[in-house]
């Protein structure tokens, strides 16, 4: 009886082994530009995090200028912007929609939609999943895209064009639409416009997508903002500005924003040309990243979850070129930076206590790598 009883054990402990494994396993998708480079689309990788250890699937997609790519919260489906100016002869970008493969990796084309202005650079769904919201950085608006239950898209029913122009007249001659999310409430849409230097609120309608106007938070002229990030209450929201470096700090109350901090990302004695990129908050909280292209390197700053503000850590090379993007696993350990113009995906650990980065040695080959995304894999 003790051993049919240990034999149970035995099989019940295998089985949690089993269910462990399963859960720490991920299929890691990689964004590029196609135009002028090696690339044909979209690459995957396996990500066993147990093991730590990345491997090469080969081409998943292939789909033109693939640039910023967004998964649904069940890992079933991948969307893909197709930074591109013409489509089907009009002034506008594409979005793509993918069957993700949880074995192969392989992405099967679902549908592809007019992303209703030119060169789309940033997609996110809202926090309901039946909506995917896209930045078109040419075009200088913003749109919602119904999501179908089988992953396909519809035309956009929310529209907004923006208007304006800001001090740079050579890069701020008009809008750049660069970033759009949801607020974590789902009750508002927010769009970063390097352009305008604004970081516009809308009113967001979960029910239609449709987006209406409801003030916004002015940054210094000549700022840029790019892409933005939420503290993990939701009270504060970190943008990141492309031309001056800096990251501005909003309180976000019911809608409205009000400026806390203004912090620079790059050191004081650099004088080279700079691009900041990307701002990604870590699942903790604690901390938040960004990437510095020129410096090419990541920046570590602490956040105080009760002020909101930031303070530096550390600057840390990501020993390639051009970081335009760069992603943190699922459970917070890892950052893995994209460097376009070195094709190749640098990986680094986190220190759970300060947030610092240490290379783990792991360089993943990608060609011209702008965007990271982790889907859980599922087994059917």
């Amino acid at each position: 009886m003790l051993k049919g009883f240990s034999k149970v054990i035995a099989a019940s402990l295998l089985g949690l082994a089993a269910l462990s494994a399963q859960a720490q396993s991920y299929l890691m998708y990689v964004g590029t530009y196609t135009d002028h480079t090696a690339s044909k689309g979209i690459y995957a990788f396996s990500y066993d995090a147990n093991a730590g250890r990345f491997d090469p699937l080969g081409l998943a997609a292939e789909t033109k200028d693939p640039s910023f790519l967004a998964a649904s919260s069940d890992g079933r489906f991948l969307y893909a912007v197709n930074e591109l100016s013409d489509f089907e002869g009009k002034k506008s970008g594409g979005v793509s929609a993918f069957r993700v493969d949880p074995g192969t990796g392989k992405l099967a084309f679902l549908n592809q939609v007019a992303s209703r202005g030119a060169d789309p650079c940033y997609i996110a769904f809202d926090k309901s999943g039946r909506y995917l919201l896209v930045a078109n950085y040419s075009g200088g608006n913003v749109a919602a895209l119904p999501v179908d239950p089988d992953g396909r898209l519809r035309e956009a029913a929310g529209f907004v064009q923006h208007s304006g122009s800001g001090a740079n007249k050579e890069r701020q001659e008009g809008p750049h639409a660069h970033w759009i999310e949801t607020s974590p409430d789902n009750r508002f849409a927010l769009a970063a416009d390097l352009g305008l230097d604004e970081l516009i609120v809308y009113h967001f309608e979960p029910n239609s997508g449709e987006l209406a106007a409801n003030g916004y938070g002015k940054v210094n002229a000549g700022s840029g903002p790019r892409h933005a990030a939420f503290s993990r209450n939701g009270k504060f929201i970190y943008l990141l500005n492309e031309m001056k470096g800096t990251v501005t700090v909003f309180r976000f109350d019911k809608g409205k924003l009000n400026e806390v901090q203004s912090i620079e990302s790059l050191p004081r004695d650099f004088s080279g040309s700079n691009d900041a990129a990307e701002l990604v908050m870590h699942p903790s909280g604690r901390f938040l990243y960004a990437s510095n292209r020129g410096e090419d390197a990541i920046v570590v700053f602490r956040v105080d979850q009760k002020k909101g503000t930031l303070q530096v850590v550390e600057r840390s090379s990501t020993q390639g070129k051009t970081p335009r993007s760069f992603a943190i696993d699922p459970d917070g350990k890892l950052l893995l930076a994209a460097n376009q113009n070195s094709n190749n995906i640098v990986v680094f650990r986190i220190d759970a206590s300060t947030g610092r980065l240490t290379p783990t040695g792991q360089k993943l080959d990608a060609p011209a790598p702008v965007c990271v995304v982790f889907v859980k894999r599922k087994t059917n």
